[in-house]
């Protein structure tokens, strides 16, 4: 968390030297969106051989606040789930909650005076707050965090958000926001031991593993510049 900050006072800083029209601002919103995860893995080793898949589609929601210096935009975010998940036949439902902090670069330009445009990339870490799930056999809802192998940290997450937004000028420095993200995330605390399982159980080093766990999300928010130079 402390290089994260860092690192948002180094863009910022970066960005007072270096920007011609420069602002400074601050808003929060909303944000609907979707995550998809597609996982197979296959393994044969001297003591056993498997071939397994996951497959889960989720629907996210949530609220946002940032501060924006023109190039650089640090965020914190509370974000709710909801999924259905299919793994080797076993269905079921789960629920999430994450808190996320993320920091994106971008670069505005203003085809007219009340629009600017920008294309933006950035990483954001998500902490696992709540993780629920149904037992596939029963229904029973359970917390994954009473498992004596994982914790609810193990969801513990780390995105990479490609995507382009626009801000249109409203009276008295407000103005709207709209920004569409792809995001990617890399693997997880969870699946790295459930990998580490994969190796023990079958006596395989190398598993084979492929796939992507990634989706998009549409944010709208409001803004208001406390300073600008244009």
């Amino acid at each position: 968390m402390k290089r994260l900050i860092c690192a948002a006072i180094f863009v910022f800083a970066g960005s007072a030297v270096f920007a011609r029209d420069f602002s400074f601002s601050t808003g929060a919103g909303g944000f609907l969106g979707g995550l998809f995860t597609r996982y197979k893995i296959s393994a044969d080793g001297n003591i056993g051989k498997v071939d397994a898949s996951q497959k889960a589609d989720q629907f996210n929601y949530g609220m946002f606040a940032y501060f924006d210096a023109t190039y650089g935009v640090f965020s914190v975010s509370f974000q709710n789930g909801s999924n259905t998940y299919d793994e080797e036949g076993m269905t079921g439902k789960g629920w999430e909650s994450m808190l996320g902090f993320s920091l994106i670069a971008k670069y505005p330009f203003r085809p007219s005076e009340r629009l600017f445009l920008y294309p933006m990339v950035g990483i954001e870490y998500q902490i696992s707050m709540v993780q629920l799930r149904t037992d596939p056999n029963d229904g029973t809802v359970y917390r994954r965090n009473d498992d004596e192998t994982f914790r609810v940290f193990d969801w513990n997450s780390i995105f990479i958000n490609l995507g382009g937004g626009l801000d249109f000028s409203l009276p008295k420095n407000f103005y709207l926001r709209g920004e569409l993200i792809y995001s990617i995330r890399l693997m997880t605390p969870y699946e790295s031991k459930y990998l580490d399982t994969i190796k023990s159980d079958t006596g395989d080093s190398s598993p084979d593993l492929g796939g992507l766990c990634s989706g998009p999300s549409f944010r709208l928010s409001l803004g208001w510049r406390f300073y600008k130079n244009y």
